[in-house]
């Protein structure tokens, strides 16, 4: 499994990076420029993401915004439902209108932080990463 964590939080970053890279390779980037960048160099590579962890609070583009983005360009190049990027929220917003808006934007899962290990696997699971 490939993955890219975008987190502006050094120790979020780390942990979930840590907790990603045992299922296979995993990227990080720390704002939302960085991210949407990465997402394009791995499909041009022909070698997408299967999975993002994407914090909604980021300098520049915030997390919404970068969501929004990756679907809309998913829907350029004809990729549409399960063949898409698996994109989990992880971020300490817990506002119901943030949770709607991931949701509506195309997001598969939202983790409120402080996460554990445990949260990340049970989410990988239910996405049928194990």
């Amino acid at each position: 499994m490939r993955s890219l964590v975008v987190e502006d939080d050094f120790v979020s970053r780390r942990l979930l990076q840590r907790i990603l890279s045992a299922f296979g390779e995993s990227d990080v980037a720390v704002n939302g420029e960085e991210a949407l960048a990465a997402f394009e160099s791995a499909l041009s590579d022909n070698q997408p993401y299967e999975v993002i962890c994407l914090d909604i609070n980021l300098p520049g583009l915030d997390g919404q915004e970068v969501l929004k983005a990756i679907r809309a360009r998913e829907r350029e190049l004809g990729i549409e439902g399960l063949d898409g990027v698996k994109i989990i929220m992880t971020t300490g917003r817990d506002d119901k209108e943030s949770i709607l808006t991931a949701f509506r934007e195309g997001c598969e899962a939202y983790i409120k932080k402080p996460f554990s290990r445990g949260d990340i696997i049970s989410k990988l699971g239910d996405l049928g990463y194990e």
